[in-house]
């Protein structure tokens, strides 16, 4: 598990101010009285070893596809199942 967390951090390191659409484990997640599903895209500001930090970040909800947080998130890199580079945070489409 700590080689794939090794791993994850030396290619995310090298995403520095690129944007990122990332996916977490949780089916759900609360945030500001908001329960959404944990899709979030954003520009990565800073990766440390255990997390990785997007901002400025939109969170992905089904009724504000474009809701832009008031400040960074951290994400556990523990947490990641997916990511890309592909697809602008700017891109509309379905989480349902």
């Amino acid at each position: 598990m700590e080689h794939i967390e090794e791993s994850l951090y030396g290619k995310l390191e090298k995403l520095k101010g690129e944007e990122l659409l990332v996916i977490t484990k949780a089916t759900q997640l609360n945030l500001l009285g908001q329960v959404f599903r944990p899709v979030f895209a954003g520009t990565v500001s800073e990766v440390q070893r255990g997390h990785l930090t997007l901002s400025p970040v939109i969170i992905k909800m089904v009724n504000a596809p474009f809701y832009r947080c008031p400040f960074p998130l951290s994400i556990p890199l523990e947490q990641i199942v997916s990511y890309s580079t592909e697809v602008p945070s700017d891109t509309s489409f379905p989480l349902t």
